[in-house]
């Protein structure tokens, strides 16, 4: 999937609607995410560099620090509403999964440039 657009979304309280698109189709994806992890998503896609890292730039430092990296993400589950997501990560060779909110993994995603999958069910 790609981002398609970053929107804020009235119904939702001042939150914002990220859409995410088929690379290869037409179905589309929106998810409600916060301000703060909207806020973090946009800065990435729009490659503003903040003067001190937000809290997602120093989670990619410390996931690098420690000889990691973000392969992929895959949103895999929705339950009552809520999107759930995984963080597929390579250490020193070996293969593992964090569980996460999808704008959490998301804005790690982008900073790692790692593909986003969406369970199709």
């Amino acid at each position: 999937m790609d981002i398609l657009g970053l929107s804020t979304s009235p119904s939702s309280g001042g939150a914002y609607a990220l859409i995410l698109s088929e690379v290869e189709g037409n179905r589309r994806l929106p998810i409600i995410i916060g301000t703060f992890e909207a806020q973090a998503i946009a800065i990435e896609l729009e490659s503003i560099k903040p003067p001190r890292p937000m809290t997602h730039d120093l989670l990619k430092n410390m996931i690098l620090s420690f000889d990691s990296t973000v392969k992929e993400i895959y949103i895999n589950n929705l339950s009552e509403g809520t999107f759930f997501a995984q963080i597929l990560y390579e250490q020193k060779g070996e293969n593992y999964e964090l569980d996460a909110r999808p704008s959490d993994a998301i804005a790690l995603a982008i900073r790692f440039g790692a593909p986003i999958h969406v369970d199709s069910r």
